[in-house]
C-alpha cells in the first residue's frame, strides 16, 4: 500500500515539473546590455524595436516586451568606422539614419538589416547631431557647428551653413517645416528658414554649451538645456533673448525630451533622468536613474508608455512614463523644504525623500493653508519677457 502512494506522489511530481512556466509580464521591458557605451537611441515609429548606435561605431536592432526574457537582438551592423553619435527611423519606419565621428551618413533597411546609401564624406569633420525633416528632406550639424540639409532625391546638401563658433548638439523643426533651430557648444541658438535656404539669427550667448533644444507649449516656447543645468526659455519669434531661465540643481542637463506640452524629461551626467515643468518652471521629480553613470540619451516610445536611457554603464534602460501625461502642475508654490531631494516619479526610480506631489494639483485644502514658497533663485515663473 505505501508502494502505490509513493507511485502517486511521484506521478504528481512529474506532473508539476511538466507544466509550463508562465511568463512573468513585467512594468518595463528588462534592461539591454550593450557592448560598449551607448551614445544613442530611437524607438521605432509604429513597432516595439528600439535601435542603438555606440562609441565603437555599431549599429543594433532590438525588439523589446515587457515579457520576462522577450527582448532580442534583430541585427548589428559595423559600417561606422568611428563611434556613432544620432540614430533616427524615418517616418515610415522602413530606414534608419545615423551620423558617426566618422563625418559620413548612412541609411539602413531596417527589416533586411543592410546599408542603402552612405554619405561617406557629409561634413569635412565629424558629424553630431541629425534630423529628419520629411521622407526626402534631414538636416545635419557638425562638431564646428556647420550646418548642412540634405535633399535625398538629388543626393545633395541645398544648405551648407556655418553661423556656429563650436559644435551643433540638437536640431529641431517647428511644425509648418519652415524653421530650422539648433544648439551649439558656442552658447548660442540658431534660426534658419528652411524653405527660403538661409540663416535668419543667433540668439545672445547663453552660460556654457547649449545641449538641446526643443519646441514646447503648441510651438510658442522653445526650451534649451545646457551644460550648467539651467534650462533657457525663448518666446517664438523672439529667439534673440530669453524670456525666462530657471537653474535646475543638476550637473547638467544633456539631452531634453517633451514629454506632454508642459513637461520634459532631461538627462545629466549626475545619471537621474528628471520630469521638469515649464511654465511654472519646477524640478517635478525623477524618472529613473543610471547610478553614477552619466546618461548619452533619453527618448520616448510611440504610445508615450516608456522612456528609455542609454548611459556610461553599457545599459539601456526602460521608465514607465505612463503618469506623466495627467500631470498638473499648479502656479501656487509650497514652502521650500529643507530636504530638497527628488521623489520618485515611477516604481524603478529612487525614492530619494522629497514630497513630489507638493507641485502638482492637490485635492485636499491644505496647500491654501501653506505659506507661499520663497521664489528660488531670484526668478518667477510667469512668462514675464525678462530674465
Amino acid at each position: 500500500m505505501a508502494t502505490s502512494i509513493e507511485h502517486e506522489d511521484s506521478f504528481e511530481q512529474e506532473e508539476t515539473e511538466e507544466e509550463p512556466k508562465v511568463p512573468k509580464i513585467r512594468e518595463t521591458p528588462e534592461d539591454i546590455k550593450l557592448e560598449a557605451i551607448g551614445n544613442t537611441i530611437a524607438f521605432h515609429p509604429n513597432q516595439d524595436i528600439l535601435a542603438a548606435g555606440d562609441i565603437d561605431g555599431d549599429i543594433y536592432l532590438y525588439s523589446y516586451s515587457c515579457t520576462e526574457g522577450a527582448n532580442k537582438e534583430l541585427w548589428s551592423s559595423g559600417h561606422h568606422l568611428k563611434s556613432c553619435r544620432k540614430v533616427l527611423f524615418s517616418s515610415d519606419g522602413q530606414k534608419l539614419f545615423s551620423v558617426s565621428k566618422d563625418k559620413s551618413v548612412h541609411i539602413m533597411d531596417v527589416e533586411a538589416g543592410k546599408l542603402v546609401t552612405r554619405i561617406p564624406k557629409a561634413h569635412t569633420v565629424p558629424v553630431n547631431a541629425l534630423l529628419l525633416v520629411d521622407e526626402n528632406i534631414f538636416a545635419t550639424g557638425d562638431d564646428e557647428g556647420t550646418l548642412k540639409v540634405w535633399d535625398l532625391r538629388k543626393g545633395t546638401s541645398f544648405m551648407d551653413l556655418k553661423h556656429h563658433e563650436d559644435y551643433i548638439s540638437d536640431i529641431a523643426i517647428d511644425q509648418a517645416k519652415r524653421t530650422l533651430l539648433t544648439s551649439s557648444g558656442d552658447g548660442t541658438m540658431g534660426v534658419f528658414n528652411i524653405k527660403r535656404r538661409r540663416f535668419e539669427l543667433l540668439s545672445e550667448f547663453q552660460n556654457g554649451d547649449l545641449t538641446s533644444v526643443s519646441i514646447m507649449k503648441r510651438g510658442r516656447k522653445v526650451v534649451c538645456g545646457s551644460s550648467e543645468g539651467t534650462v533657457y526659455i525663448f518666446n517664438w519669434n523672439g529667439f534673440g533673448a530669453t524670456s525666462d531661465r530657471f537653474a535646475v540643481q543638476a550637473e547638467s542637463l544633456d539631452c531634453i525630451v517633451p514629454i506632454t506640452d508642459n513637461i520634459l524629461c532631461a538627462a545629466s551626467t549626475d545619471g537621474v533622468i528628471r520630469a521638469i515643468s515649464i511654465l511654472p518652471n519646477r524640478v517635478v521629480g525623477s524618472i529613473g536613474q543610471h547610478v553614477g553613470e552619466a546618461i548619452e540619451e533619453i527618448t520616448q516610445s510611440r504610445d508615450s508608455r516608456f522612456l528609455a536611457s542609454c548611459a556610461h554603464d553599457e545599459l539601456i534602460k526602460f521608465w514607465d512614463i505612463s503618469s506623466i501625461a495627467e500631470m498638473k502642475v499648479t502656479d501656487y508654490r509650497r514652502r521650500k523644504k529643507k530636504d530638497r531631494r527628488l521623489k520618485a516619479l515611477s516604481n524603478k526610480a529612487f525614492d530619494t525623500g522629497q514630497n513630489f506631489f507638493a507641485g502638482l494639483l492637490d485635492t485636499t485644502e491644505e496647500n491654501g493653508k501653506e505659506e507661499e514658497e520663497e521664489e528660488e533663485n531670484g526668478d518667477d515663473d510667469s512668462d514675464s519677457g525678462s530674465d
